[in-house]
């Protein structure tokens, strides 16, 4: 597969005051969280402003927003901390299941169904408004471990049960590679992607154990996503433990 690299520049104090009013006005759905996903690589110049806005995103209401930190930017320098393998093969995967002739950083995926330039705010900002399919998710977290509840659904089948762990907020500095020399704050950082379940339809409780959930992730999101990476359906999410801002200075790793 051909990686492409997406050049997108902000002028930065202009960017954040139209972001804080654009975000403040955006029009998002009242019922199902949309999910947003954002492909995203310490290691990658055009990928800052896409991070600082999943950031703003993050905190408008039904919202489900994720950043996935890809790992094939490794090769000019610098390997991201956050990177994990399964989030390149799932943005591989959207190659194939939206027709698109390559992955690139920074990408959004919203709701499964649509690709974006991940610092496109407006194009970002009104497809939140675009309200599709809603099945009910509930989340629960004891003690000891978390608890997810799926309705009746007779009409739907074929749905996997996505379940993503992820750290609120993160701070790096950074040593080599397209961004030395720059301190990246990055939000909602996803530290495990797993599918847990098939969804046939019919009533479901799972339930899963705290103890297996990465240690620096403090909040979680489950999603139902058509099998094969579809459209997603229905989210919701839940803090696991309370964790502080983690913040790391850190020169050539390995």
């Amino acid at each position: 597969m051909m990686w492409l690299k997406t050049a997108v520049s902000l002028g930065l104090a202009g960017a954040m005051a139209f972001g804080m009013a654009a975000c403040a006005q955006a029009q998002t759905p009242s019922g199902k969280p949309v999910v947003v996903e954002l492909f995203t690589s310490q290691g990658c110049s055009s990928c800052p402003p896409a991070d600082a806005l999943l950031g703003e995103i993050a905190g408008l209401p039904n919202v489900v927003a994720l950043a996935f930190h890809v790992d094939y930017w490794d090769s000019i320098g610098w390997r991201d901390r956050f990177e994990i393998p399964t989030a390149t093969a799932r943005q591989a995967r959207y190659v194939d299941t939206l027709n698109l002739s390559s992955a690139f950083t920074p990408q959004v995926v919203i709701d499964g169904r649509a690709s974006y330039i991940g610092s496109d705010r407006r194009r970002i900002l009104a497809a939140l408004a675009n309200r599709q399919e809603e099945v009910p998710v509930a989340v629960e977290v004891s003690p000891s471990e978390l608890t997810i509840s799926l309705p009746e659904r007779a009409e739907l089948r074929g749905y996997d049960v996505n379940l993503v762990a992820y750290l609120p907020q993160a701070s790096t500095a950074i040593g080599r590679g397209e961004n030395s020399g720059r301190t990246l704050v990055e939000f909602n950082i996803v530290r495990e992607f797993r599918r847990v379940a098939t969804w046939d339809g019919k009533p479901s409780v799972l339930r899963l154990p705290l103890a297996s959930f990465p240690a620096d992730a403090s909040r979680v999101a489950v999603f139902l996503q058509r099998s094969n990476q579809g459209n997603i359906v229905g989210s919701a999410v839940a803090t696991l433990r309370s964790a502080p801002v983690i913040a790391i200075t850190r020169f050539n790793p390995d």
